[in-house]
């Protein structure tokens, strides 16, 4: 049984690194002033912030039918099956669209609704990369994916909220007395859902807080801190912020011993409606079946 993994640049993967991992990855379009670009193929993260610092319209968009079809048509000349890793369907209708697509293709292609996004979402494509290459079915796959679906958690630490603005996500009042009080909204993605989590006066009280919940649910959900290996993953993610991500990695990397830290920009689905200058924290579940802890 020969499987393909598919998934796309929602999972902060470049194409090096899906190449590396024998992963096929679906560059997303992105809609900036009327024209379509594609995540990593001809807009890299620094055109994207220099668009986005210029008040562009930016839209995040689907995949067509047809070049999701097409892709899928052309690997199954090769691989028995497929197994296709979109981002959450409770953040966008990728999903919905490719499980749809799917329903045309008798069982050989097994879309996954694990409802990740970003490096949590690589990390489920890297599972399932290890599961696949076990000799394990494409629904089996999928079914291991779904029931751990709700064993990650990310936490985003905004520095502006002239985005969310921008998009009518908050009043412009509320943005303004945020950038008066130096307010860093800490948001919650768990579950597909986008929710506020805290607010932060300052970078430092936002990285303390993000720290401080995931080593509580590294201690309640993933085996505690002394695990041997770890139970959990940890990546920090960022948009533009390069240096600063390296430092909280740094940080990160003392407070939690023994666990390894990845690192990755976030891709633009998120950074279209965080601007330049977001942190993100994760933690996500080490699953017996996946990537072995190294």
């Amino acid at each position: 049984m020969k499987t393909a993994i598919v998934t796309d640049t929602n999972s902060g993967m470049l194409p090096s690194d899906a190449e590396e991992h024998g992963i096929i990855l679906l560059p997303m379009p992105v809609i900036i002033n009327g024209k379509e670009y594609l995540e990593h193929v001809n807009l890299t993260p620094e055109h994207f912030y220099q668009l986005q610092a210029e008040d562009a319209e930016i839209h995040t968009s689907q995949p067509s039918a047809g070049d999701v079809i097409d892709l899928w048509t052309d690997l199954l000349k090769d691989y028995d099956s497929i197994v296709h890793i979109p981002m959450s369907s409770g953040l966008s209708g990728t999903c919905a669209s490719a499980a749809l697509y799917a329903h045309d293709f008798d069982g050989r292609v097994q879309v996954v609704d694990n409802q990740r996004i970003s490096v949590t979402m690589r990390q489920s494509a890297l599972d399932a990369k290890v599961m696949a290459d076990r000799g394990m079915e494409a629904a089996e796959i999928k079914r291991i994916l779904e029931e751990t679906r709700f064993r990650s958690h990310i936490y985003i630490m905004m520095d502006t909220l002239k985005y969310l603005k921008k998009g009518g996500r908050i009043t412009p009042a509320a943005a303004a007395i945020a950038g008066v009080l130096h307010l860093k909204p800490v948001l919650q993605i768990q579950g597909g859902k986008l929710d506020a989590f805290a607010k932060a006066r300052g970078v430092k009280n936002a990285k303390k807080i993000m720290t401080e919940v995931v080593e509580k649910e590294i201690r309640e959900e993933f085996g505690g801190l002394d695990a041997d290996p770890p139970g959990a993953w940890i990546g920090v993610a960022h948009t533009g912020n390069s240096e600063e991500a390296a430092r909280f990695a740094e940080e990160t990397a003392g407070r939690f011993p023994g666990f390894a830290i990845h690192t990755d920009e976030l891709p633009v689905s998120i950074a279209a409606h965080t601007g330049p200058g977001t942190l993100a924290l994760t933690c996500t579940e080490v699953l017996p079946e996946g990537v072995q802890y190294r």
